[in-house]
């Protein structure tokens, strides 16, 4: 009796693949869960709802932006902010000068100068210059001038010149700085930081982990699916196995 519960009833043995598959299904699950919470702690998507940033985020694209603190933000960043003065809804636009910086435009290309250095601006659309209004600014410390990258149908710091703080948002209000387009599929992509700004001071940002972390959700996705076909797929080589032997003990028992 106990020889037979052995045989049918037991426990049984735990093969180097099946040890193996449950390690890749177990490491795939903390790859794949840890990457989407890591993702939702650092990053927030946003919807674009205007216009203003084509062509680099068309009107009604979702971008995935990470949450920063004001104070990380760099010239050539696209930002994510809310300011009273403007509406007091979230907005989108480039951050084209920051604290002491003088901003004029434009030149006779059609061109800005940060500190008297004049930009070219590739994020553009190419037949557009970078303002259709002439204004020279310097902007307040701890504040950022923002401009949309669809300089024509954009109200951004420009509009709002007049106010106290001659256009400019304060570091405090933007919320997130934009990494990457996520919607519609077609348009997924990185935003970059343009190597216009880098040789001004504090130069630009470094991008967010959202490289690593997209990695990490992948990775685990497929260890979870690699490890969890590896149970059917064993199965049914063994079952192929065992039918492949009654079918040799039948002709063995015809040739008898």
């Amino acid at each position: 009796m106990s020889g037979a519960q052995g045989v049918g009833g037991g426990t049984p043995r735990r093969t180097p693949g099946s040890v193996l598959s449950g390690v890749a299904v177990a490491l795939g699950c903390v790859l794949f869960l840890g990457g989407f919470v890591w993702g939702a702690v650092l990053y927030k998507p946003y919807t674009v709802p205007t216009d203003s940033m084509a062509p680099t985020i068309a009107k009604g694209a979702r971008v995935l932006a990470q949450r920063v603190d004001g104070g990380e933000v760099r010239r050539g960043d696209v930002v994510v902010f809310r300011d009273q003065v403007w509406g007091d809804l979230p907005m989108v636009k480039r951050v084209i000068g920051v604290g002491g910086d003088r901003i004029e435009c434009c030149d006779k290309q059609g061109r800005l100068r940060v500190n008297g250095k004049v930009f070219e601006e590739p994020y553009l659309r190419s037949e557009e210059q970078a303002s259709s209004t002439v204004f020279a600014t310097t902007v307040p410390k701890d504040r950022l001038f923002l401009m949309g990258d669809h300089r024509s149908d954009s109200l951004d710091s420009r509009v709002h010149l007049t106010d106290e703080a001659g256009g400019a948002v304060e570091r405090g209000a933007v919320d997130a700085r934009v990494d990457a387009t996520a919607w519609p599929l077609g348009s997924w992509g990185t935003v970059g930081r343009p190597d216009a700004f880098k040789a001004l001071p504090g130069g630009i940002s470094q991008p967010g982990p959202l490289g690593p972390i997209l990695i990490a959700i992948v990775t685990g996705a497929v260890l979870i699916l690699v490890g969890a076909a590896y149970g059917p797929l064993v199965r049914r080589r063994a079952g192929g196995g065992a039918r492949r032997d009654q079918e040799a003990k039948g002709k063995v028992a015809a040739r008898g």
